[in-house]
C-alpha cells in the first residue's frame, strides 16, 4: 500500500512538473493591491501570476505565499481592441475576480460567479457592483 502511494504521489508530481512548464508560455502578471476573491478561495493581495490550463482553466498563484487556485473560466468574444486587463467586481469593501484579457497569450475569460459572490452581490443589491481594472504586465 505504502509504494502504491508513493508511486501515486511521484506521478502526480511529474504532472504538475510538466504543466508548469507548458503553462510559462501562456502566463501573465499583476500585483493586486487588494484582497480578492476567485471561487470560494480569499487571496490576500499581492504578486499574482495568471496561466492558461487547456481551454477552460485558469491557475492563479501568488508566489510570496505559496498559494494557489485553480478555477474554471468561460471563453469571451474578442473585441478587436481588448487589452491587457484584469477586471473585479467589487462589492462595498469585497472584491471577486471577474474577468481576465490579454492579447499576448490570446485570453479573455471571465471567471463564473461564485456563491459566495452571488451571496455578496444578492446583501448588497441596493448598490449594485463598482468594476475596478488593473493593467497587467
Amino acid at each position: 500500500m505504502k509504494r502504491f502511494a508513493v508511486a501515486a504521489l511521484a506521478l502526480l508530481a511529474g504532472i504538475f512538473t510538466a504543466s508548469t512548464v507548458q503553462a510559462q508560455g501562456h502566463e501573465v502578471r499583476a500585483n493586486i493591491p487588494f484582497d480578492f476573491a476567485v471561487g470560494g478561495t480569499h487571496l490576500p493581495s499581492g504578486y499574482y501570476s495568471f496561466s492558461t490550463q487547456g481551454d477552460d482553466m485558469m491557475l492563479i498563484r501568488n508566489a510570496d505565499r505559496q498559494i494557489v487556485v485553480l478555477s474554471r473560466t468561460d471563453e469571451i468574444s474578442n473585441p478587436a481592441d481588448y487589452k491587457p486587463i484584469l477586471i473585479f467586481n467589487k462589492y462595498g469593501d469585497r472584491y471577486f475576480l471577474h474577468e481576465i484579457s490579454c492579447p499576448s497569450i490570446a485570453v479573455n475569460v471571465e471567471i463564473p460567479a461564485s456563491k459566495m459572490e452571488r451571496q455578496t452581490r444578492s446583501l448588497m443589491a441596493w448598490r449594485g457592483p463598482d468594476q475596478v481594472l488593473l493593467a497587467l504586465n
